[in-house]
C-alpha cells in the first residue's frame, strides 16, 4: 500500500487523483495540503504542508510554483518523496529542486501520462530510421482555447526527444510565413492550433517521398495526468535519493 499526501487536494486535478486513487487497491490518500480547507474530504487536509503530522510514503504536488519551497524544505526534512507535477516553476526553483534531489526522491516530468511517455520513446526510435531516409519531421499539436502558452510543453517534450536521438542537428520552427525558400533538412516544424475545449492532442507526422507515418495521442481528459501522477507515486515508493522522470516509471 502506498500512503499518499496530495498537495493541492482540493483543485482541479486534486480532486481527480483523489478520485482515481478511491478506485486503487495499492494506494491510498492519507491527508492533503491545500488553501481551500472548506471543502469536505475524506482525509484530513492542512492548509499548509509544514503543519501536516500524518507520515507518508510520497507526496503528489499539482499546487502552485509559489509553494515550491515550502514543499522542498517539509520533503527533505521527513524525507518524503516528492512527484512534482506542479507548473510554472521558475529557474531559479529549478536549481533548487535539483539540489532537494540530492537528498530525497524527486520525479518531474514534462508530462504524466504514461501515453505521451511511451510515445516518446517510439518517437526516438522512429527518428534514427526515418530521417536518414530524408523524411522530415512535423509537430501539430492542439489544446483548448484558454490555453495561454503555444507551443504546448509537450510538443517541445516530444521534439526533444526526437532531437536528442539525432544528436541535436535540428532547430524549431513554430512560423514560416516571413520565409519564401523551401524546406530547410534540419529542421522540426511546430504548429499550435487553439479552439474549443480540446485536451490535448498531439501528431508528429514523418513525411517521406512517398509514404507518411504519423504518431498521435489524443488526451479526452486531465485524467490521463492524474494516473500518470499515481503510477508514479508508487514508483517513487521507498526511492532513494536522486532525479527522476516518467522513463523510469515505464522503464
Amino acid at each position: 500500500m502506498t500512503d499518499i499526501i496530495m498537495h493541492g487536494c482540493n483543485g482541479h486535478m486534486g480532486r481527480t487523483i483523489t478520485a482515481i486513487v478511491e478506485n486503487d487497491d495499492e494506494c491510498r490518500i492519507v491527508a492533503g495540503v491545500d488553501k481551500n480547507t472548506g471543502t469536505e474530504n475524506r482525509y484530513p487536509v492542512f492548509d499548509d504542508i509544514s503543519k501536516c503530522d500524518v507520515k507518508a510514503d510520497v507526496i503528489i504536488d499539482f499546487s502552485s510554483a509559489v509553494c515550491c519551497e515550502g514543499l522542498l524544505d517539509y520533503s527533505q526534512k521527513t524525507g518524503i518523496p516528492i512527484v512534482l507535477c506542479t507548473t510554472g516553476i521558475s529557474d531559479a526553483q529549478k536549481e533548487k529542486i535539483i539540489k532537494a534531489s540530492g537528498k530525497v526522491a524527486i520525479l518531474k516530468s514534462a508530462n504524466m501520462s504514461l501515453g505521451i511517455n511511451v510515445l516518446s520513446k517510439l518517437l526516438k526510435e522512429a527518428a534514427q530510421k526515418l530521417a536518414p531516409e530524408g523524411f522530415d519531421i512535423e509537430i501539430v499539436e492542439k489544446h483548448h482555447n484558454q490555453k495561454k502558452d503555444a507551443p504546448s510543453g509537450t510538443a517541445l517534450y516530444l521534439a526533444d526527444s526526437m532531437n536528442e536521438a539525432l544528436d541535436n542537428k535540428y532547430d524549431y520552427v513554430y512560423d514560416r510565413s516571413t520565409r519564401n525558400e523551401s524546406r530547410p533538412k534540419y529542421e522540426i516544424g511546430i504548429s499550435a492550433v487553439r479552439g474549443g475545449n480540446i485536451p490535448g492532442d498531439h501528431d508528429v507526422i514523418f513525411a517521406g517521398g512517398d509514404e507518411v507515418i504519423t504518431f498521435s495521442h489524443r488526451a479526452y481528459s486531465k485524467a490521463v495526468f492524474g494516473k500518470g501522477a499515481v503510477a508514479a507515486a508508487k514508483f517513487l515508493k521507498g526511492k532513494g535519493p536522486g532525479m527522476y522522470d516518467m522513463s523510469d516509471v515505464i522503464g
